[in-house]
């Protein structure tokens, strides 16, 4: 009898470990302009592991400072360094994981079907595109990361000062880029994996490299998060398995050294 019981109860416990592993979950809080990337790579990493992947997107600085609030997140993508680094500040990730993975570039774009092709990066370029009464759309310049780089790179073009009272600062860039996609706004300062994500837009101009700090996207599990699904995501995204996913939104793939 007690030769049976041991057998059956051996036997479930190899029915029920399948479905401990897919109760496993690896909650990620990442910048807006990842959704596409990561709903794929995500979908991937799950059938792979049966490790469950719920991610949360918003501009990186509403996501920080989430976490520094004590929201559950088990790992972080930022779109710029300046978030990561706020939150290593705070002890709030596990430094040792933190890694730069992916690079991106800053474009203006324009509804799809607007007669405007190319904005030159002078004021008269600007004022032409955007008419007597248009805004530009892009994120909150003092806070998200589309908004810092595009004032930046404003600044050091010497169009900071004709073009932000015309500003429509937005909650993040997938925010912005909606209000070109629409209509509501004839241009907008997005990156350019949002711009190939949405058919609604059209690139009409492409800043120079050298305008605005490199666009980077770090990584790092959080320091409260639990068990070790976050920590095998992020070695899957980093992986060359996960790499289709991000060049297919118009990233760049980098070679996930740490990040500073």
């Amino acid at each position: 009898m007690q030769t049976t019981l041991r057998a059956l109860l051996l036997a479930g416990l190899v029915v029920l470990a399948p479905a401990a592993r897919a109760a496993e979950t690896a909650t990620v809080f990442a910048a807006a302009s990842l959704k596409n990337a990561l709903d794929e790579a995500g979908k991937a990493f799950t059938q792979r592991s049966g490790i469950a992947v719920k991610a949360s997107y918003a501009a990186s600085s509403a996501l920080a400072r989430q976490i520094e609030s004590g929201a559950p997140a088990d790992l972080f993508a930022s779109a710029d360094r300046e978030w990561m680094d706020y939150l290593a500040q705070k002890k709030l990730i596990r430094p040792e994981t933190r890694v730069d993975l992916l690079g991106n570039r800053i474009v203006v774009v324009a509804p799809k079907d607007a007669k405007t092709t190319h904005v030159p990066f002078t004021p008269e370029g600007f004022a032409t595109a955007l008419g007597a009464d248009g805004r530009l759309a892009t994120g909150e310049v003092n806070s998200v990361p589309i908004g810092k780089y595009a004032k930046a790179a404003f600044e050091r073009l010497g169009l900071w000062a004709g073009l932000q009272p015309r500003l429509a600062q937005a909650d993040n860039v997938r925010a912005a880029l909606l209000l070109v996609s629409r209509g509501e706004a004839p241009l907008g300062v997005v990156y350019e994996s949002d711009a190939k994500s949405d058919p609604g837009v059209k690139v009409v101009g492409v800043f120079p490299a050298d305008s605005h700090p490199p666009v980077v996207y770090p990584f790092a599990v959080t320091a409260e998060a639990k068990g070790d699904a976050a920590s095998r995501f992020l070695d899957f995204l980093r992986s060359p398995a996960a790499k289709p996913f991000f060049e297919a939104q118009g990233f760049r793939v980098l070679e996930g050294s740490p990040s500073r």
